[in-house]
């Protein structure tokens, strides 16, 4: 299980005061009003940075970093992420999994059968959808509602399905 989950994306700067303007690639954007620090991955390092103010605009969230105080400071972080550590995530809910420990996922179906991996999930507005490599079909998208998706063992690293009529 990765120790470290992705919150965010920095996309650009905003203003001239170190602020950036952030998209949230968590579920609950408000949940940075809580975050007192962050690590920004680099792709060389990952340094830890201190939030110092919070405000939300659009579907963006606008963070300011301690020690950031100017443009120049933080411009040339545009397109690094935003990480936390597992024990920094926000908890959840029965039913629900970080979409990081579900990738590569075995998927068999209710009647035993191999069905394919777990590729990537889409997220909607009414349910997530998971796109599951087939060995014959290719991509096959299930759709993650009760009726489908009957077990998923993270630990186990395995997901049993029900295959509806039609979903090949």
């Amino acid at each position: 299980m990765e120790e470290l989950l992705q919150v965010g994306v920095i996309t650009q700067t905003h203003g001239i005061r170190g602020e950036v303007k952030v998209f949230p690639t968590t579920d609950d954007a408000a949940r940075f009003q809580e975050l007192k620090q962050v690590l920004l991955d680099t792709g060389k390092e990952k340094l830890s940075l201190e939030i110092e103010s919070v405000k939300f605009f659009k579907q963006f969230v606008i963070l300011k970093f301690r020690g950031y105080d100017n443009i120049n400071d933080i411009e040339r972080y545009k397109r690094c992420p935003l990480l936390v550590e597992r024990e920094h995530a926000v908890p959840l809910e029965e039913d629900e999994y970080f979409i990081t420990d579900m990738i590569g996922m075995k998927v068999v179906t209710d009647k035993g059968e191999e069905f394919g991996v777990l590729k990537d999930v889409m997220t909607t507005g009414a349910n997530d959808v998971y796109v599951i490599e087939h060995p014959e079909a290719g991509e096959v998208l299930i759709p993650a509602i009760k009726e489908c998706v009957l077990d998923v063992d993270v630990s186990g690293g395995q997901m049993k399905i029900h295959v509806m009529d039609g979903l090949i």
